[in-house]
């Protein structure tokens, strides 16, 4: 069976100084890690932000150059007050009301 190797409690470590520096300053420890985090996380979302608006700028050009093509040449220009006039010149004689029959058990 193997031996373990002799270190007595309290035995300095290289990491040592690092530890005590941490104790005095957890700034170190927990605050800048966190503050690198927020700004390293602020530009990446910046960078995907900029492509979606990026895309859906590529998406809206690719419609104007097709408009420009003369898609809507042949398309009437459309007056709320024209649409208002032509809806009320309908008249409502092509419907006719028809009785249902009512389910069985309510009254008539």
């Amino acid at each position: 069976m193997g031996t373990f190797s002799n270190k007595p409690y309290g035995q300095k470590s290289a990491l040592g100084p690092l530890a005590a520096q941490a104790k005095k300053r957890p700034f170190l420890v927990f605050g800048l890690p966190f503050l690198a985090i927020m700004v390293a996380g602020s530009f990446g979302l910046s960078q995907l932000t900029q492509t979606k608006f990026d895309h859906r700028d590529r998406r809206h050009t690719k419609v104007a150059k097709e408009e420009a093509l003369g898609m809507d040449k042949n398309r009437r220009k459309l007056s709320l007050q024209e649409e208002y006039f032509r809806l009320q010149a309908q008249t409502d004689d092509e419907w006719e009301q028809v009785r249902i029959t009512r389910p069985p058990g309510t009254e008539q």
